[in-house]
């Protein structure tokens, strides 16, 4: 208890606002190194995944993969690339990166693969181009799920990018390392706790914009209303019924 409320005071000490390793720049720099992190992945993955949910080919090549991608352990891909191209941002990068690609990918493909294929046919039976099809069909119906993919890769690079600074001094992960050299165990709880909070904020931005991206039609559950059938009473059913269907 006494420790959390040292790394309580830690974060409130107005000391550790100022200069260029307080907490408002290294906070910047975490967030900053996430979105490109999530953006360089999303730039592989989302043609990738769209190309094999419209088509329905290498997915199980695509899982094979992504499987793999997650099974490498980051801190071993940090270490491998930082020998190879040297200290720096370059290796944390390339690993987190790599990180961000198999959940981005995973929701890319399977927003395309949930949208029923009556839908498709029947956008080709108009005469719907192919990529009139993936822009104006399969995108916007399988954006809540790419959206999930994306959240979740924030999530996990927001959490590991923490091992940037185990080859750069840089982001929130300064803290923890540096507490660590000094036995500053106050300093790695408030680092640790703000990245938590980091990681708060950025999943609730996530959920809105999810639930935002959602067609108005799916959002209420509500399928396709087939006008003509239900404009013309059954047999046996009383007109007046279906006076107020149009």
């Amino acid at each position: 208890m006494n420790l959390f409320v040292d790394a309580l005071n830690w974060i409130l000490d107005p000391a550790n606002y100022v200069g260029p390793g307080g907490i408002p720049v290294r906070l910047i720099e975490h967030l900053g190194f996430t979105l490109v992190a999530v953006s360089l992945a999303a730039l592989i993955a989302v043609p990738i995944g769209f190309l094999i949910g419209h088509t329905g080919r290498g997915r199980g090549l695509a899982v094979a993969v992504s499987g793999g991608l997650r099974a490498i352990p980051t801190l071993g891909l940090l270490t491998l690339v930082a020998l190879w191209v040297g200290i720096g941002l370059g290796a944390p990068y390339v690993a987190l990166t790599i990180l961000a690609i198999p959940p981005i990918l995973a929701g890319a493909y399977s927003g395309f693969e949930v949208i029923d294929r009556a839908v498709i046919d029947s956008a080709r039976s108009v005469g719907m181009s192919e990529a009139q099809i993936v822009r104006t069909v399969e995108v916007p119906l399988g954006l809540p799920l790419l959206i999930a993919g994306i959240r979740s890769a924030t999530l996990q690079v927001v959490a590991t990018a923490t091992l940037a600074a185990y080859v750069a001094d840089f982001g929130l992960g300064r803290f923890l390392f540096a507490g660590l050299k000094t036995r500053d165990y106050a300093e790695m709880l408030g680092g640790s706790l703000l990245v938590i909070l980091l990681a708060l904020t950025l999943e609730g931005i996530f959920t809105v914009v999810q639930r935002l991206v959602v067609p108005r039609g799916v959002a209420a559950g509500r399928p396709p209303v087939d006008r003509s059938r239900s404009a013309r009473p059954g047999p046996g059913m009383d007109p007046a019924i279906t006076k107020g269907t149009h």
